[in-house]
């Protein structure tokens, strides 16, 4: 038995929110689609429900025949979905599920060549000890997300080339995000007591020489150099450690090991109520706060099926690109420090350039980096009167800049030496690997989702997506390089085409009302009143949606239960998957060079651990 806090507090149970019909489970998918209509005809009877929720295709099937489907919608020419997004599982042990399986699985595949999107779900057998089939032989984008999954909700796959907890130490006892285990208050084990050998000579002179060898991550061999790198070096972009083995000065292999930042932001998730989350999301990728609102309002807006005013849409769009190139400056930044000689001037001249993007978002929020700006229904506010004066500035000064930024680099050999012909990603390991944003770009895949699945009204701007053939380092840096001059184009196209009117949505069941309706309407101070003490529902269902941004794909999943909290509240972060590639990218390089693909990679450990 464990030793915690409870799970639930009188004083914290609200009355409002506690109707009988709540918890419930999503409903089944309705209708069908080309797509599924040709899955059903491929595997019948297996298929246990198919068709759209909310607009999204679904496909619920047997676990038995999950694999097989999954090479189908691989290999099928008419379905091509070549890319595995994500996997995550929901604990349904707090749902009326009856005598249905505990824990289900869910996938998120993506067609780049047909443009579309699926979500496949399966039941997980076995209770509260689940077995699934691994899908490492078809997806090599499996193995992370499913070694997150059984590190955190204990689901077992066999198969699994290398199954081991990812986040969370190896000794830990518990599965976090499960509904048994509570928010806080779990014992913390300790890997050493004062019992251990290893304190045996404390407060002696003379310590013993002999040492114990470490632990080996698997597939390592000690006749060759293992080495740590992290997680105190500063070019290791955060406490990211990595265990590498070394032929002299060549990379045989290396072994990331995360979790050292983890702070557990989906369990958080999972208790707050739909608006309070916002916050939480600055805290993850903390340079890219605004895209981090972004992605989580849109997915929890098209859940509630509510319309956002036009003005509040442009105001996302300057923000988001706006936090696109403060993003981008600072991995350019960084990036030349790690790894190039001009490294410290332009450290602190594209230092100086998000400064002044920072300067904007203090302007329209009080906050320069974890901003909680873009809200559920709109943004907290609408921007100042001075705010589009000193945008304009801005835009009209920031291409010069990026010119001088490439004088400094982009011919010089020095740079060059250290970037082309390395961290090379073919196309096709780009796509099995489920690289997104420049990484999948930087080996010509033809890919952006402001694009190709426009949300937020990004079918209404004129922008180019560049894209490099190469798949090396200097490739993906020519790219970012192009995507802040794209991002100053969409800024000047939405500066000049800013609509008057509302900046977040009247529907009052979601948005507060103005302050001056309090001293004349009873019915606006009970939404008022309800919104700050219970928040808003959300209708039992399950979505998925992803943005473009500026590390790749940020998607959320979020399963409702009908109550005004997640049931399921899943991040896929861009830094956590495209981190994956750190291995295949550096076998058979230099040491140097692993430090030129974490730059390249542009990774934060607050979303990588998340």
């Amino acid at each position: 038995m464990l030793n915690v806090s409870p799970t639930s507090r009188a004083y914290e149970t609200l009355p409002g929110l506690n109707d009988i019909t709540i918890p419930a489970l999503a409903p089944l998918p309705t209708g069908e689609t080309e797509d599924t209509k040709r899955i059903v005809e491929r595997f019948g009877e297996d298929i246990i429900a198919a068709g759209e929720h909310d607009g999204q295709q679904v496909i619920y099937v047997q676990p038995d025949n999950l694999v097989d489907l999954m090479q189908f919608l691989k290999s099928d020419p008419k379905l091509a979905y070549e890319a595995m997004i994500d996997a995550t599982a929901v604990d349904r042990s707090k749902l009326p599920i009856g005598n249905t399986e505990r824990f289900h699985m869910v996938y998120q595949m993506r067609s780049y060549q047909r443009k579309k999107h699926l979500m496949v779900l399966s039941p997980a057998p076995g209770g509260d000890d689940p077995v699934m089939p691994s899908l490492s032989p078809v997806f090599q984008a499996a193995i992370w997300p499913e070694r997150e999954v059984y590190d955190l909700m204990g689901v077992k796959f066999t198969g699994h080339p290398d199954l081991r907890r990812i986040l969370m130490p190896e000794h830990w006892p518990y599965h976090p995000l499960r509904k048994n285990i509570p928010v806080g208050g779990e014992e913390v084990p300790f890997s050493m007591t004062f019992d251990d050998q290893e304190f045996e000579t404390l407060g002696k002179q003379i310590l013993p020489s002999n040492s114990v060898a470490p632990t080996l991550p698997p597939g390592m061999s000690r006749q060759n150099m293992i080495l740590n790198m992290g997680p105190h070096h500063p070019s290791t972009h955060g406490v990211l450690r990595l265990v590498v083995e070394l032929d002299g000065e060549t990379v045989v292999n290396i072994d990331p090991d995360l979790g050292y930042l983890h702070s557990g932001f989906e369990k958080m998730g999972e208790t707050k109520r739909y608006k309070d989350f916002v916050y939480y999301t600055d805290r993850m990728d903390y340079l890219s706060s605004m895209n981090n609102n972004y992605g989580y309002v849109l997915t929890v807006e098209k859940m509630l099926g509510i319309t956002i005013p036009e003005r509040a849409q442009v105001i996302r769009v300057i923000m988001s690109e706006l936090q696109r190139l403060a993003s981008h400056l600072f991995w350019l930044s960084t990036h030349v420090l790690d790894v190039s000689g001009p490294g410290m001037s332009l450290l602190m001249y594209a230092t100086r350039e998000r400064e002044r993007i920072l300067d904007l978002f203090e302007m329209v929020c009080g906050a320069r980096l974890t901003t909680s700006y873009i809200r559920v229904g709109g943004v907290w506010r609408d921007v100042p009167p001075s705010f589009m004066s000193n945008l304009q500035d801005l835009v009209k000064m920031l291409p010069k800049q990026f010119d001088e930024y490439e004088h400094m680099l982009t011919s010089g050999p020095l740079w060059r030496e250290r970037l082309e012909g390395v961290g090379y990603l073919s196309r096709e390991d780009a796509i099995d690997m489920g690289m997104t944003g420049p990484m999948l770009r930087g080996s010509g895949v033809d890919w952006d989702l402001r694009r190709d699945m426009p949300y937020g009204g990004y079918e209404n701007y004129d922008f180019k997506v560049p894209v490099s053939q190469a798949g090396d380092c200097y490739a993906r840096y020519l790219n970012r390089m192009e995507e802040m001059r794209q991002s100053v184009r969409i800024i000047e196209q939405a500066m000049a085409n800013l609509p008057d009117g509302l900046y977040r949505t009247d529907e009052r069941k979601v948005s507060l009302p103005p302050r001056a309706e309090l001293d004349v309407s009873m019915e606006a101070l009970i939404h008022h009143f309800k919104l700050m003490t219970e928040g808003f529902r959300v209708n039992p269902g399950m979505y998925y949606h992803g943005i473009e941004a500026s590390k790749g794909e940020l998607g959320y999943y979020i399963y409702s239960d009908g109550s005004g909290v997640p049931h399921r509240l899943h991040v896929r972060g861009p830094s956590f998957n495209n981190l994956y590639a750190i291995s295949k990218m550096s076998k058979g390089e230099m040491l140097s060079d692993i430090i030129t693909n974490i730059g390249t990679i542009d990774i934060v450990l607050g979303e990588v651990d998340r």
